[in-house]
């Protein structure tokens, strides 16, 4: 069995659907420049400013891509951290217990 997809990935992957289904060229290229902000989220790259030229709207949808990529990894490293921390650190002996 494979192991689940993150979920930025999943989340791309859900755009690139969204991108072959739209109804318009517009809406297409809206829903591929999510993706390309979550992917660059992930690569760690900004490319906004090669959106500078595009409407509006293609602009916005790709920052809201990078934003939410930004904001689902460190929520995914935040929840690893505590994940580890939890099994790492020994947890107190409440003092009731200590007494024999």
């Amino acid at each position: 069995m494979e192991p689940p997809m993150p979920p930025i990935s999943v989340r791309i992957e859900w755009c690139r659907q969204r991108s072959r289904q739209a109804g318009s060229e517009p809406e297409a290229d809206a829903w591929q420049a999510e993706a390309d902000g979550l992917r660059d989220a992930v690569m760690n790259r900004d490319h906004s400013g090669d959106y500078r030229l595009c409407s509006q709207e293609i602009r916005e949808r790709y920052l809201l891509g990078l934003q939410d990529g930004i904001a689902m990894l460190r929520t995914t490293r935040m929840q690893r951290t505590n994940h580890a921390a939890d099994h790492e650190i020994p947890q107190a002996v409440p003092p009731e217990e200590i007494r024999t």
